[in-house]
This record gives structure tokens, sequence and C-alpha cells, in this order.
């Protein structure tokens, strides 16, 4: 994300403590697909992280007078939706593992042999991912997935910066580890 995006987040934050709508349907549709698909991966559920969306958003607007600045506003927002996503787990008792939540888009400038081997490298890293602990794969969802900074994880989850750095080498060497166990080679096809 650049600066000039990052100001104008922060300009609409304000303008949205001020009550005004437009600048909320502004920022809800540069920010709603990242909240969706960061609660998706946290819940494993399409019809609660829809509902996280809106719950995320409604804190938004409820809390705009309460940013203080001290982060980025999409730190902010992955902060409310992991505290949404953790309550809503919480909420549920019957958490089930649905592998098919998060599939791949296809890449259609590729020929099909390489689309082939795309998928079948990515269903491997889905699926080692998804035996990775939940706190590992969470720091990894938030640093490649989401572009996060160590700062920002940190922040985000609420712990200390070397433990996010801890937590994200043991993550990176076991997904090395299952992958390879996996067949998969380093690289992408």
């Amino acid at each position: 994300m650049s600066a000039t995006q990052a100001a104008s987040d922060e300009i609409l934050i304000a303008r949205i403590a001020q009550g005004d709508r437009l600048a909320m349907q502004v920022l809800y549709g540069r920010h709603h697909v990242r909240v969706f698909r960061f609660g998706l991966r946290l819940v494993r559920d399409e019809q609660v992280a829809e509902d996280l969306i809106s719950e995320v958003f409604l804190d938004v607007w409820r809390q705009a007078g309460k940013f203080e600045g001290r982060s980025a506003v999409t730190t902010w927002l992955l902060a409310i939706t992991r505290f949404k996503a953790l309550s809503a787990l919480r909420r549920r008792k019957d958490v089930g593992l649905d592998d098919e939540t998060a599939n791949a888009i296809e890449d259609t400038s590729d020929d099909p042999e390489v689309a082939v081997q795309k998928k079948d490298t990515s269903d491997a890293l889905r699926k080692c991912l998804t035996s990775l602990s939940p706190e590992h794969r969470e720091i990894v969802d938030l640093v490649y997935y989401h572009e996060k900074s160590v700062e920002e994880v940190a922040e985000i989850v609420g712990i200390p910066e070397n433990t996010v750095k801890t937590r994200l080498f043991y993550a990176r060497k076991k997904l090395a580890e299952l992958l390879k166990a996996a067949g998969i080679e380093r690289g992408w096809p």
C-alpha cells in the first residue's frame, strides 16, 4: 500500500468519525475483500467470514473517533477482524476443518501443464499450512498473505515482536520440512 493511500485511509477514518457515510463506503470498498479473506482464513466458514465483515465495519463506524493513528488503518482493521474472529470461534462449539474453503484461482495466462503444476503445488502448500499450529499459521498468513511487517503483526496479535520472529522462523522451518516430505521442491513452476 502506498503512503498516499495510507494517508487517505486516515482521512477517511477522520471523516467517518464525523458521520460521513460516503467516506465509510469508500473505506469499505477499499478494504472489505482483505477483511473477508483474513477472517475466512481464521474461521474457515464463508458465512461467518461475511458476518465478520459487517461486524468489523460496524465497529469502524462506531469507533472511528477513537482511532489514534498509532498504526496503519489496515492494521487496525485486521486487529478488529482477528478479535471478532476469535470471539466467533469461541462461540462455535463445532469448529470443523474445511480444506475446500480457500480454493486457488487459476492463472489463465499459463498453459495447462503449468496451471496443473501450480494447482498441485498450491494444494500441497495449503495442506501443509493446515498442518502448522494455529499460532504459526496466523503469523504466516499475516506476513505473507497480508504483507504485514513484524511490528504490525505483533500489534495485531498482541505479542512481542521477537515472539513473532521466532514463530515465523519455526513456521517456515516446519513448512519447508512438510513441503519436502510432500515432494515439493522450492520454487514455483
